[in-house]
């Protein structure tokens, strides 16, 4: 399932995605490429982090994207790593290397120019959880550190989205 959106950043704090996450005793991994890190840096700036954040990987080169996160080279040939189909495969390829609960994982153009013939501000963001999860395909405004920045906060709004409909522990 992809949705579409246009809006900039949600303003998520990754201190209730973290929160979320340990109500419902889960565990949490990034898979990223134009964020190269900060959606991961964002997360672990929280004290106590280390409790639910099992880890990321950037994966800013293809072959890193293909051989560490599992991307099928059909996916890369066919609609590029600049996709819907490549975010929903990094995330689910970092929830299983990692063995988290759910896997986020961003891709796109931040600039300063196009990729595979995809405007600067072309972005996917993936989760993938134990149901699934949503991709979200976003056209974000602005210079390359405000497209990474409303990247983040998109995928830490997607997630936290997800988590909020996702049922507690049982037990």
């Amino acid at each position: 399932m992809v949705a579409s959106s246009r809006r900039a950043g949600s303003g998520v704090a990754a201190g209730e995605v973290l929160a979320q996450l340990r109500r419902l005793s889960a565990t949490l991994a990034t898979a990223e490429s134009l964020t190269g890190g900060r959606l991961a840096a964002s997360l672990t700036a929280v004290p106590g982090a280390s409790d639910v954040f099992r880890g990321g990987v950037v994966a800013y080169a293809t072959e890193v994207k293909v051989a560490v996160l599992g991307v099928p080279e059909e996916v890369v040939a066919s609609v590029g790593v600049v996709s819907a189909q490549c975010a929903a495969a990094m995330a689910r390829g970092v929830r299983a290397l990692t063995g988290a609960t759910y896997g986020v994982a961003t891709t796109g153009v931040a600039g300063p120019t196009e990729q595979e013939g995809k405007r600067v501000g072309t972005v996917f963001v993936a989760v993938a959880g134990p149901d699934g999860g949503p991709t979200l395909a976003l056209e974000l405004p602005g210079s390359r550190e405000q497209v990474v920045s409303r990247t983040c906060a998109e995928a830490l709004g997607a997630l936290l989205a997800v988590l909020a409909d996702a049922p507690g522990p049982t037990g």
